[in-house]
């Protein structure tokens, strides 16, 4: 569905409602895909194609749209702008795209300087920049040439598998993490090179951007990865990190997806200003959205492993993931080495003076527990199902998806 900004503004009134509630109806009863360009500036004013209603407020479009979710995949693009109920059905969509010339607010400019809150010209009101830093837009696109060729991309991966693949050389994996544990890396490569060539679409990059989540395939199959980024924040989950793990994982739960957990985090982000975003409420949603899941889970941990931040990134315990694995570099704890160590041996620490004797006993003691925590001890104890060849991690994984799908 078009929303046709060359009539009216892409406004909307009576019939036009009537129009998306019967291609609604009709998409939910055949359980297919729905594409909406969403460039529009909302409701119209005065519209008078109806005298059987007053404010309008009873449409069921809004309500009918959102229903859908969980259903049918729904993907919203959107190029120029989208403002009011045009934004409402752009935002609740599964999956948004949107154009670098593309703005979007829930109300355009009349409706804010009629409600006193001044005067705005419309490309002042959710530039690209701002909706795509926020999570409003999972993917910006070039212009809409480019979105509608994502929009075919993203549709792809609830359609099943492609029959024709190829993929990167495995042994490349065990080069992309560095051995020295307090280098980043770009996760990305790791994930291009696991997946089927060309396969990886990711969603929301701009946003929560210690998170990664998209979608991928392996041998043809479609999954969603989601991943810690070590670059920003060294891996740690943080508040929007798992806003946007939460919701890409019900996402794939809603269509059947396997979900492959790549983890590297030290936990979840913490401290006064962390605390400030509501990171209680909404990381503790990701073990939520996970307990919830029907979808199969497998993790590997590429590296860090500690605390509650990666047993949400495992489906809320090393045990409810179908399958988890580590590379041997794969450091485990119940909180990172470090903190442990300044909280464990503070009396220790405290009793000698600071300077190069203190911190070579601090140093000496993360390494006595980076022994303690290494991959193969967690397996022996029976923590983690095995220590794995980073080579190996692609046929680790459809191995064990085949097993759950048999």
């Amino acid at each position: 569905m078009i929303n046709d900004y060359s009539v009216l503004a892409g406004t909307q009134g009576y019939f036009h409602h009537r129009k998306l509630d019967r291609i609604f109806a009709v998409a939910t009863r055949a359980r297919v895909p729905v594409v909406m360009y969403t460039e529009g500036g909302g409701g119209r004013p005065g519209d008078n194609d109806a005298l059987v209603m007053m404010a309008g407020l009873n449409t069921g479009t809004f309500s009918d749209w959102a229903r859908m979710s969980g259903h049918v995949p729904r993907i919203a693009v959107n190029n120029g702008y989208c403002f009011a109920g045009n934004a409402a059905l752009f935002g609740a969509a599964d999956i948004t795209i949107a154009t670098k010339s593309s703005w979007i607010g829930m109300a355009g400019p009349a409706m804010i300087e009629g409600g006193g809150l001044g005067s705005f010209a419309p490309t002042e009101i959710g530039p690209i920049e701002v909706q795509a830093a926020n999570g409003v837009v999972d993917i910006v696109a070039d212009d809409e040439a480019h979105a509608t060729t994502l929009a075919q991309k993203a549709l792809g991966y609830f359609q099943g598998v492609h029959r024709e693949w190829q993929c990167d050389d495995q042994q490349k994996l065990r080069d992309l993490v560095p051995e020295d544990r307090r280098w980043a890396y770009k996760i990305r490569q790791v994930i291009e090179t696991l997946g089927d060539n060309d396969s990886f679409l990711e969603l929301g990059s701009e946003y929560g951007r210690g998170m990664v989540t998209g979608f991928a395939r392996l041998e043809g199959r479609p999954v969603g990865i989601i991943a810690n980024s070590s670059i920003p924040l060294g891996g740690a989950v943080d508040a929007t990190g798992a806003d946007k793990a939460s919701r890409f994982v019900q996402l794939c739960d809603a269509f059947g997806l396997p979900i492959v957990s790549l983890t590297d985090t030290p936990g979840f982000m913490v401290g006064p200003d962390s605390e400030k975003e509501g990171s209680v409420r909404r990381m503790s949603r990701l073990f939520i959205a996970a307990a919830d899941l029907s979808v199969p889970v497998v993790t590997i941990v590429l590296r860090k492993g500690y605390g509650l931040g990666a047993m949400a990134m495992a489906g809320g315990s090393f045990a409810e993931s179908l399958y988890t694995a580590a590379w041997p570099g794969g450091e485990f704890g119940g909180m990172g080495l470090e903190g442990a160590v300044r909280l464990g041996y503070k009396k220790e620490l405290d009793a000698l003076v600071e300077g190069s004797e203190r911190e070579a006993l601090f140093d000496k003691l993360v390494g006595e527990l980076y022994e303690i925590g290494k991959a193969t001890e967690a397996a022996s104890y029976l923590e983690i199902d095995a220590v794995i060849d980073p080579a190996d991690t692609r046929d680790v994984i459809i191995k064990a998806l085949a097993a759950r799908s048999a």
